[in-house]
């Protein structure tokens, strides 16, 4: 019974707050954690009695006690500073440890007071108070976060979950905390008009305002001040998130950024995504390539920007081109929209089953027939959407150089069933409001201009070109598509009453293990190209339109 604890000792422990009780104190002879955990070493040592037989692991549904007991062991353990206890707490000690001896030496966090809040099944809220302290600078700490109780598979012993979300609800596994002077020193983003940007008026820039600073930090001339951040670890870093200031001690001087960013425009984006889940939207110039507004519903991510979705039908704007180029369709030409059509052992079908007798191209894009797409790919190579994307619209090369972090599209090699899926934009297609607000500007223009949200002339990069253009006669029929659908089609209730010179295309992407599509809109109007996602909402024409049309309307 070498791991057998003795409690029998009188000690003092500032109890964590737990659900309105007041946690045990433990102390006293003969009283403590036998008396908490059960009887002795059985407790502690697993599934076998002291005589050597085996005992029954307990499973099933967590009870209340268990919940509560669990994570009011984790949580004074924590509070009273015994990181060891705590960590044993969880179900992955060696990882628990690891952040919560650096939550103290690393970020210098102090005077940790926990209090749980209601709990609601395996998981119990708590908020934390404490108090940073470094270099004798002092200033408090507050934030929420929340942790789930489990059931150890090996004998059933309750334990917290472990995440690094647990210590703090901004850090991804593998990040840690530190205090100390900033690695990188502050920027000041200012608008267009020269107004700063702020996270507190504009909700959604949080994670573009630290991808500015990470980039511009060095170079805008600003000095660096003692922070408390999130320093991102390998996966984060994979995922290209920034590291995340939680907490100035002390300031450092900002340097200054302009973006392009349009104050009216980026108000209204961040007002129509609030009105949706997991809205995001994005708005460009096509003249120039400036992007004027980014808003995410969800706010830890930039979907906008750096989400990886499969765009659904708005991809047929790209398809479309190819075809025509290929001479494979032509606007008023008659043009197959069977109910179904069968390639590389897939059956493919139109929504709803809906076939078009007779019909021409136009009146397939219009109505966005899958078949009259996939109908097509045996004339084409494996290749050829790919070439496509990346030599006429700038995509799927990983070359834009945005002035943050970006994902620029994925249009892959493929065969088969996957080639003639990625035609209507599923397969392995993945693109972002970013990407398809950027194929709508190609098609106003009829050139490819990287979106930038910095201009080049502020620090010389070079933005990304496409080797080549669409023809006269291919670009005049693209655009004649997509404004024969913002009038007529699956575009028109969302485009009324958008006026001047407008093309749209819908899309919905189906997505494993949702109900819903993911509902994608892509348009233009004049001298603004916008695109927006609305991830499980539906079909593109009643989530994400209406919310693009509006920006468009606004930019008017």
């Amino acid at each position: 019974m070498g791991n057998r604890r003795r409690v029998a000792e009188r000690r003092k422990t500032n109890p964590a707050v737990l659900g309105g009780m007041i946690a045990v104190v433990v102390g006293g002879a003969g009283f403590g954690l036998y008396a908490l955990l059960g009887s002795g070493a059985a407790a502690e040592n697993g599934p076998e009695s002291a005589s050597g037989q085996k005992k029954s692991v307990k499973t099933g549904p967590l009870s209340a006690t268990e919940v509560t007991t669990a994570a009011r062991d984790f949580l004074t353990a924590w509070q009273a500073g015994k990181v060891t206890e705590a960590a044993a707490a969880t179900d992955d000690t060696t990882a628990a440890l690891a952040l919560l001896t650096g939550y103290t030496k690393d970020a210098h966090i102090k005077d940790v007071t926990l209090t749980s809040g209601t709990r609601a099944g395996a998981k119990v809220p708590f908020s934390v108070k404490a108090t940073v302290s470094y270099k004798g600078t002092t200033k408090p700490l507050t934030y929420d976060s929340a942790l789930t109780v489990v059931r150890r598979e090996k004998d059933g012993k309750p334990l917290v979950q472990w995440h690094s979300a647990v210590v703090h609800p901004d850090l991804q596994d593998g990040d840690t905390l530190v205090t100390g002077a900033s690695g990188t020193p502050p920027v000041k983003a200012l608008d267009r008009d020269g107004g700063e940007l702020t996270e507190k008026e504009y909700p959604s820039l949080g994670s573009v305002l630290d991808g500015l600073r990470e980039k511009y930090g060095e170079k805008a001339g600003g000095k660096a001040g003692v922070e408390l951040q999130v320093v991102r670890g390998k996966e984060s870093k994979k995922a290209e998130l920034s590291d995340k200031t939680l907490l100035e001690l002390s300031e450092g001087t900002p340097g200054t950024v302009k973006t392009t960013l349009s104050p009216s425009m980026q108000a209204a984006a961040e007002k129509q995504v609030a009105a949706k889940e997991k809205a995001s939207v994005v708005v460009l110039r096509p003249s120039t390539g400036e992007i004027l507004a980014v808003a995410n519903s969800s706010h830890g991510f930039n979907t906008a920007f750096q989400g990886s979705l499969a765009p659904g039908s708005t991809m047929k704007v790209i398809t479309s081109s190819l075809l025509i180029e290929k001479d494979l369709a032509s606007v008023n030409k008659e043009h197959p929209c069977p109910k179904y059509f069968t390639y590389g052992h897939w059956k493919f079908q139109n929504d709803d089953k809906f076939e078009i007798k007779g019909g021409t191209f136009k009146a397939s894009f219009a109505r966005s027939c899958n078949t009259a797409f996939i109908s097509q790919a045996p004339e084409l190579d494996d290749d050829s959407l790919t070439k496509q994307a990346q030599q006429v619209f700038g995509l799927s090369l990983n070359n834009w150089s945005v002035g943050v972090s970006t994902f620029d599209g994925a249009v892959p090699v493929q065969s088969q069933a996957q080639m003639a899926a990625e035609l209507i934009g599923q397969g392995g297609v993945r693109m972002n409001p970013l990407n398809m607000a950027s194929v709508s500007a190609t098609v106003k223009t009829g050139t490819f201009r990287q979106p930038y949200l910095v201009s080049p002339d502020v620090d010389g990069r070079q933005l990304a070109k496409a080797s080549r253009t669409m023809s006269a006669a291919t670009l005049s029929q693209l655009r004649e598509l997509m404004s024969y659908t913002a009038a007529y089609g699956t575009a028109a209730e969302a485009m009324s009453g958008v006026g001047g010179d407008v093309g749209a295309k819908t899309g919905s992407a189906e997505v494993d293990g949702q109900k819903k599509p993911n509902g994608w809109f892509t348009a233009y109007r004049d001298d603004l190209a916008a695109a927006g996602v609305v991830q499980s909402g539906g079909h593109g024409g009643d989530t994400a339109g209406p919310i693009v049309a509006a920006l468009l309307k606004s930019g008017g």
